[in-house]
């Protein structure tokens, strides 16, 4: 993952963060769900997350890396590397024809 990670501007400080540090604490606020502010302080500050996450879409960084995990997973013998399909659980369905979050947290309107 190194390789996609961009390097620091040239003729700028050094950069003060890990950047492994970075994805590890991008990934936690992403998988959890908390708050910015809620990280753990074994991380790098919050505000620092969350500039390299604002920043990194623009430079197609996130896409970047899922088409090189992707590539680097194993593959079946005589199947297409690319996905041609996709599903989505029935649960997901049957929530939104009912209203989205009103439906699954019990809330009248």
């Amino acid at each position: 993952m190194a390789s996609f990670i961009p390097k620091a501007k040239a003729g700028g400080r050094p950069r003060a963060v890990v950047m492994r540090e970075v994805i590890h604490g991008i990934l936690y606020i992403t998988r959890s769900g908390y708050a910015w502010r809620m990280l753990p302080h074994d991380l790098p500050k919050w505000q620092t997350l969350y500039t390299y996450f604002r920043a990194w879409p623009a430079l197609g960084l996130w896409a970047r890396m899922n088409d090189g995990l992707r590539a680097d997973w194993p593959i079946e013998p005589g199947r297409n590397p690319q996905p041609s399909s996709g599903s989505i659980d029935s649960q997901s369905l049957k929530t939104t024809e009912k209203g989205g979050s009103a439906a699954t947290m019990g809330t009248n309107g």
